[in-house]
């Protein structure tokens, strides 16, 4: 054999002795004997927290090394669901996919919740953030936020604001625009966003507060009005809808669904899971099956998910207490 050919042989192998680790450990399974990953949700299949959860999970196992279920366990408004994986066993790696109903407003309001956000969880990444709609009937004869405010003021027995439930964050959200505005505000519960919108569509509730994406549909139709959004800014759904705060309300609301960790995860595993997780938030298909779903997804270190954890807590922490809610 030639020498050049020889060698050019024997760099490659070389090259390719050199690579065999790394690209063994790039495949090795985050978890022994590629385990499955739960990934535990508090509410029934078919939901906006569900439906986020199917996602993730379907991108996540390829990175990760083996399956990710997706378990939904409702009840107790979430409670239940944040209690199974607080108890989870380190042998069954388990995550928790949860909103502020469930790690910020429960704690508030429960004497016993069965969970403490801070001390039993470690947050991994926040994976997507929606905003409110503040919306009204089509009986309402309003078209603008200004003249609602105003026939409001004039009509204070008509100031029922539907909520999905007492206790959500629409409830509190409410509540808040209330106080910003200085308009009376009567809170009604209903039990989801379903019978919520069917009242709203019925005329048997004038005003709602929910989450956006429950009602972009009917607005598009024609068949409700959504007078402002509660981000920062627009959304991209409806960018023709002005925010609250464009509208001379000070007032910003939104909310989340994060990944969050038992303590018998290994730190070092979460820290991982966190950097897969954004791999995956970054991903162009996972964000066009957000947006076809009518969500905003978010990348987030954990780092970053505990800092907006923290900032979140001390925004709604006194609203909620100043409420006075009890369940």
């Amino acid at each position: 054999m030639h020498k050049r050919t020889l060698g050019k042989l024997l760099i490659a192998a070389g090259l390719a002795a050199g690579l065999g680790p790394a690209m063994a450990q790039a495949a090795m399974p985050l978890f022994p004997g590629k385990t499955p990953l739960r990934l535990v949700v508090g509410y029934p299949p078919g939901g906006a927290t569900d439906r986020v959860a199917r996602i993730v999970a379907d991108k996540l196992q390829s990175k990760i090394g083996s399956p990710v279920i997706v378990e939904n366990k409702p009840g107790a408004g979430g409670r239940l669901s944040a209690q199974f994986v607080k108890n989870s066993s380190a042998a069954q790696p388990t995550l928790l996919l949860a909103n502020p109903a469930v790690m910020v407003v429960a704690p508030l309001v429960f004497a016993d919740s069965g969970y403490e956000p801070e001390k039993d969880f470690r947050p991994v990444s926040e994976v997507n953030r929606y905003e409110f709609g503040l919306a009204v009937s089509s009986a309402v004869p309003v078209k603008e936020l200004s003249h609602l405010f105003a026939w409001l003021k004039a009509n204070p027995k008509q100031a029922n604001f539907g909520v999905p439930a007492t206790g959500s964050l629409p409830h509190f959200f409410a509540l808040m625009l209330g106080e910003t505005a200085r308009v009376p505000v009567e809170v009604v519960g209903y039990k989801g966003s379903g019978p919520l919108l069917s009242d709203l569509l019925g005329g048997q509730v004038p005003i709602a507060v929910d989450t956006f994406d429950t009602q972009i549909a009917q607005h598009e139709a024609g068949k409700l009005r959504v007078l402002a959004v509660s981000g920062e800014k627009r959304s991209p759904m409806a960018p023709g809808i002005p925010t609250l705060k464009e509208l001379g309300v000070n007032l910003v609301g939104t909310g989340w669904n994060t990944l969050f960790a038992p303590p018998s995860m290994a730190p070092a595993t979460v820290q991982r899971l966190a950097e897969l997780v954004q791999e995956v938030m970054k991903d162009p298909d996972t964000q066009q099956k957000f947006a076809a779903s009518k969500l905003e997804p978010v990348v987030s270190s954990a780092a970053e998910t505990d800092r907006m954890l923290k900032a979140y807590r001390a925004q709604w922490t006194p609203v909620v207490k100043r409420s006075g809610f009890k369940p």
